[in-house]
């Protein structure tokens, strides 16, 4: 209920403050359990994109949010699930979560960097979504989140008002031949390569080759760029 509330109440206040644009919402499934994969530029992607879905969804959120009291009222309120990036057994509880939520039939929403974007461009994706994807037998939309960045940087408390945004969803994307090879590292990597070259192709994000580093990481970034124009390497997989 509380969702549902929250939604009410925030989407016109939201509407009114950000001019949002929503391309490929016809791509939603109406009924059945689908994941969302988005990109992450902003700690605003969480809030927009629910918004503009006619369904509900559940993301997962670092535990840190709920630890902190200014947020953990919020993330609870919205049923979101939290997440320990230490990995380990507190991040596969949390994918089996993730699981029970697409096996009764709602849409999931994960953020396959693992982290926010640290500069704007997109980061090789971990095979989480791949294993949720195909352990559920269920679609994956890529979902493209544009201008979140520039309302809200990481860092800045206050967001930026009067802001275009931009939220573009892919087709369903089907990975239906692979499921009797859902513990495949070959096809988990494939999949997901896939899906951040769909990411990537709505963003029109440059795309880098290696996994994004959180910010409470010390070790400098030196990332070796894949040339925009060229998406992850895909190398055919036989069926």
């Amino acid at each position: 209920m509380a969702y549902w509330v929250l939604k009410a109440v925030l989407t016109p206040v939201l509407r009114f403050f950000w001019r949002v644009r929503v391309e490929g919402l016809e791509h939603i499934p109406e009924h059945g359990g689908a994941i969302l994969a988005s990109n992450h530029i902003s700690f605003s992607d969480s809030i927009f994109l629910p918004l503009v879905l006619r369904r509900r969804i559940t993301f997962v959120a670092k535990a840190e949010y709920f630890d902190d009291p200014k947020t953990a009222w919020f993330f609870r309120a919205v049923g979101q699930i939290p997440i320990k990036r230490t990995g380990g057994s507190a991040s596969m509880a949390a994918l089996d979560s993730a699981a029970e939520v697409l096996e009764d039939g709602h849409l999931f929403g994960i953020y396959p960097e693992g982290t926010r974007s640290p500069d704007g461009r997109l980061y090789k994706g971990k095979t989480g979504v791949a294993r949720l994807a195909l352990r559920c037998k269920v679609p994956v939309l890529a979902v493209a989140m544009i201008g979140t960045k520039e309302i809200q940087p990481i860092g800045q408390v206050k967001p930026n008002v009067f802001r275009p945004i931009t939220i573009r969803i892919s087709p369903p994307m089907d990975f239906s031949k692979y499921y009797d090879r859902p513990t495949d590292p070959k096809v988990l990597r494939h999949i997901t390569d896939e899906i951040m070259f769909e990411l990537r192709s709505l963003s029109g994000q440059e795309y880098v080759h290696q996994y994004a580093k959180r910010k409470d990481q010390d070790e400098p970034m030196q990332p070796e760029t894949t040339p925009i124009l060229s998406g992850p390497p895909l190398e055919p997989l036989s069926a």
